[in-house]
Formats: C-alpha cells, structure tokens, sequence
C-alpha cells in the first residue's frame, strides 16, 4: 500500500480520470470536513434513502462481519452498526478517516486501498462500496480484491452513480452534473474543483449493465442490480 502519510502530505485540488491513488486520496482529503453535508445538498437529500438500500439489500443478521469500503466519515457504517453488525469502516483518504474518528469515535477505521485490502481472505461475512468504486484507478482489480477479503457464499453490495433510465431525466441530470454541481460546490465545499472530476467520473461510468458484467467478469457470482431514483443510482448486488 502507498505510504498514507505521503498522500495525506499532498495537496491535490482535484483528480484526474486516469484516477491515480494518491491524488483521489489528497482530493478527498482536502473536502472531508464538509463532505457529508456538501453530498447531501447536491444529492437533494437522498442520501439517507440510497444509504438504507444498501442496508437492505446486504441483509445484513446481527454477529456478522461486514466491510465497509471507501466509507469515508464512517456515515455508511452506522446503519450496520444499529443492526447488530461488526463493521469495519475502510478508506484510503487519511483526512476523512480523521473526521471520522472525531464523529464515530466508536467504529473501528482502518486506513487501506481497495487495490490491496490489508485484511485476511475470507475475513468478512459480506462487503459494500458506496459511491467508491469509480474512484479506483482499477475497477476490476479492486472487485477481485474484494472477492478475496469475503468468505465464499458472502455478498458483495455496489451502490453508485449510474445511467438515468427516462430519456428526458437522462438529459437534464447530465446538465445537472456538469453544470448545476460544480456551482453548487462553489458555495458550499472547501474544494469545488473537487466536484468537476466527480461530476466527470459519473458520466464516464459505465451503465447498469455495464457493471453487472465487469462483476461478473471480476468473480461475482448471481449478479443483479436495482435502479434508484430512476436509476441516478444503481444498487449492484453479487455473490462470492
């Protein structure tokens, strides 16, 4: 794994979409302080629905080992925790795992990358990544790394932005990204260039479909997915 230490060192305003580590981490670095409440403006509230989806649909049973990637402030992990679950919150950026830990001082951060997970194989009962997995610099690799780190038969759950199925939504939410966002980001986060690269990863991320079949490809097992909120965001479910 990179030296954290390093990356937390940079100071990157935005990433680029070759998506290299250490920049995304010093970017998100950079907007962890205002993060949660940054995302929740632009997502028009909707993050608490998208985040008791992913909830459900890892039907997580209390007692049960769940990894939660790219989990930022630990916002994610809580649900799991309410529900009886040993969750583990995990990210790469050291400044969000730092306002993390001043938050949810009772959730057990770990600082690791998606690309080489410092956990043992077979280590967790089922694993999620919300709005992460665009982030990585490699989509599949990161899907085989979960696979490992989550015992045969466990459930890996993706939630993350994807391709409005109504054509007329299609078309506004794209104005919305690339222009409503960044100007929104401008007034309320520390780092609005930030949210141009987010914006950009959103649109250059695969469909639906798209990446069922990078899951499938990458090891997973019964791959289904569930549109939310016409399909802004997608819930992609497979099993190890």
């Amino acid at each position: 794994m990179e030296d954290m230490g390093t990356i937390y060192d940079q100071c990157v305003s935005r990433a680029e979409l070759d998506k290299q580590p250490s920049d995304v981490a010093a970017m998100f670095n950079d907007v962890a302080e205002r993060y949660d409440v940054t995302n929740d403006l632009l997502a028009l509230g909707q993050t608490r629905l998208w985040r008791r989806a992913v909830v459900n649909a890892v039907d997580v049973q209390p007692g049960q080992r769940i990894l939660d990637l790219a989990a930022g402030t630990g916002t994610s992990s809580l649900p799991f925790a309410a529900r009886g679950a040993y969750v583990v919150p995990c990210d790469f950026s050291i400044g969000m795992l730092e306002v993390g830990m001043l938050r949810c001082p009772d959730l057990p951060f770990v600082a690791g990358d998606a690309l080489r997970l410092p956990f043992a194989d077979a280590a967790f009962d089922a694993a999620t990544m919300s709005f992460g997995l665009r982030n990585t610099a490699d989509a599949g690799a990161a899907l085989r790394e979960i696979r490992r780190v989550v015992r045969p038969g466990g459930r890996l759950v993706v939630c993350e932005f994807s391709h409005p199925t109504w054509r007329p939504l299609r078309a506004v939410y794209s104005d919305y990204l690339m222009a409503l966002v960044p100007g929104i980001a401008r007034r309320v986060s520390s780092n609005p260039d930030a949210y141009v690269y987010l914006a950009e990863s959103i649109r250059d991320w695969p469909n639906q479909a798209g990446l069922a079949d990078l899951m499938m490809d990458s090891g997973w097992n019964s791959v289904q997915w569930m549109n939310l909120t016409g399909g802004i965001v997608a819930l992609h479910r497979g099993i190890a």
